[in-house]
């Protein structure tokens, strides 16, 4: 197996660098198609377990009014896209319908394969997004299509009172898309 780098440009290079599996080490696979079983057919299934994570936000903003999981999702990505990707929210915002469009191929028709559904909203992490969102939302030029669905997400993240992440460990989830993890990606 050849491992892919990603660069600050957004483009896949291949790093030259090839992993085998030996006996008694574990594989992990994340992302998209992970739970596809056309991806390890060689594997038994006896010898998988597999994790559904999704962003299940659960917020009502009132009585009538809760946040979508989508919304919570697009700005995880256009953070994430930002920071790591060299993405701007126009981009990002852009290429969103086609992210759907691959949710509803490579991953709904398998979310049932999963063994555990793991729920990685976290309560908080809309106030801590806040902070960064909103500078890469305002870049978006008014003249653009998307520029109405930036101005809805920058409007939505003005209700919620910004929360600095210096308290948040770097071992969080959150990490992954704010930045200060200790992970190496």
């Amino acid at each position: 197996m050849t491992k892919l780098l990603q660069r600050h440009t957004g483009e896949r290079v291949m790093s030259g660098k090839k992993l085998r599996l030996r006996d008694n080490m574990v594989l992990i696979l994340e992302g998209i198609h992970a739970l596809n079983p056309a991806l390890i057919p060689y594997i038994e299934p006896d010898k998988t377990f597999k994790i559904y994570a999704s962003a299940l936000t659960t917020i009502l903003l009132d009585d009538h009014n809760y946040i979508p999981t989508t919304d919570n999702r697009l700005l995880r990505r256009i953070i994430r896209d930002y920071k790591y990707r060299g993405y701007s929210a126009l981009d990002t915002i852009r290429r969103w319908s086609s992210v759907r469009a691959g949710e509803d191929k490579w991953i709904f028709p398998f979310q049932e394969n999963a063994d555990v559904m793991f729920n990685s909203a976290l309560l908080f992490e809309l106030a801590v997004i806040r902070t960064q969102a909103l500078p890469i939302l305002e870049q978006v030029p008014e003249c653009e299509p998307e520029y109405s669905e930036a101005y809805r997400l920058c409007k939505f993240l003005r209700y919620f009172v910004p929360l600095a992440d210096a308290d948040i460990p770097p071992t969080s989830l959150l990490r992954e898309f704010v930045g200060g993890s200790s992970f190496k990606y």
